[in-house]
Formats: structure tokens, C-alpha cells, sequence
């Protein structure tokens, strides 16, 4: 069960804060793209985001993008925010997550992967040995894989809410 459940849980990427970063000795984050810096298959990045990434950027956090996506989606908006990438990165399988995390030149304690989906971002960093950071998504999708998989979701969240109430 423990593969399913984030080590935190933020509403939009722009609420991490690098005093909780500094908390958990996080000195890398390895972004997913859809539902995460933008709405699915966008080319807009969510508002707020540039400033964002700045902050990370002048605190030291080394930033990668890893997407499931096709290279001719993240070039592009790769490009826009001035971010390395990692396409097709098959996550949940561990092989784009640890390229990314050598990429960034960290451990995986010091490395958190932050994404909208349980069943690929959480699932892939966790058995990577990675932090764990689960996103509201920006907007749900419509297609009937996409509504099955935030269904099954909601347990883990429901979870990982229970065992962060009994943290405080």
C-alpha cells in the first residue's frame, strides 16, 4: 500500500515553498508536464508558474521535466520555461525517473518527483526511492482511463489524508 501514498500533498505546484523543501532536504524536483505546470496538452503553463520556478531556481533547486508525453509536446513547452526534459518517460517504470535524478546529479533523499497521478508519478518515485509529491490536478480530463484512475485514486488520498491528520 505504501507505493500509493505521496509523502506530501499540495493543491497547485506554486504552494511548495522552498522552506519545506529545506525541511525535507530536497534539493531536485522532477516535474510531470500534464495536470501539473499546465491543463493537458497545453502550452499554457499554469499561472503563477514562472515566478514560481524563479523562486526555486535563486534557492538552488535543480529542476528536470519528465512527461509520458511525446517529445514534440514537451519540446516546446520545455523550451518556454527554460527547463531540461526527459519525453516518453514511461513512468511508472523506473528508467526515466532515475535518468532524471542522475540528470539533476542527486541522491534520491535529496530528489522529490511532483505530479497529478497516482498510478504513474507516485507509484514510479516511490519504488525510484524518491519523495513523493501528489497534485490536485489543474483540471480533470475527460476520458473514460483518465475518470477510472481518479475513482481508484480517491482510497490513497483518503489515506494519505488520514495518516497527515494523525502527523499534526
Amino acid at each position: 500500500m505504501g507505493f500509493f501514498i505521496p509523502d506530501k500533498r499540495f493543491r497547485r505546484i506554486t504552494e511548495i515553498d522552498c522552506e519545506y523543501l529545506r525541511q525535507k532536504d530536497i534539493k531536485g524536483l522532477i516535474l510531470d508536464v500534464d495536470n501539473t505546470l499546465s491543463t493537458h496538452h497545453s502550452q499554457t503553463p499554469l499561472e503563477g508558474l514562472d515566478e514560481w520556478l524563479d523562486e526555486m531556481k535563486k534557492n538552488g533547486i535543480k529542476l528536470i521535466i519528465l512527461s509520458n508525453s511525446k517529445k514534440e509536446r514537451v519540446t516546446p513547452f520545455a523550451n518556454k520555461l527554460g527547463l531540461d526534459f526527459i519525453s516518453l518517460g514511461l513512468k511508472p517504470l523506473p528508467f526515466g525517473l532515475i535518468r532524471a535524478k542522475r540528470r539533476l546529479g542527486l541522491k534520491a533523499k535529496n530528489t522529490a518527483m511532483v505530479g497529478d497521478q497516482i498510478f504513474t508519478d507516485i507509484i514510479g518515485a516511490n519504488s525510484c526511492g524518491l519523495n513523493t509529491i501528489l497534485l490536485e490536478p489543474i483540471k480533470f480530463e475527460d476520458g473514460k482511463s483518465f475518470k477510472i484512475r481518479r475513482r481508484l485514486e480517491k482510497r490513497f488520498i483518503a489515506k494519505y489524508e488520514r495518516k497527515a491528520a494523525n502527523e499534526r
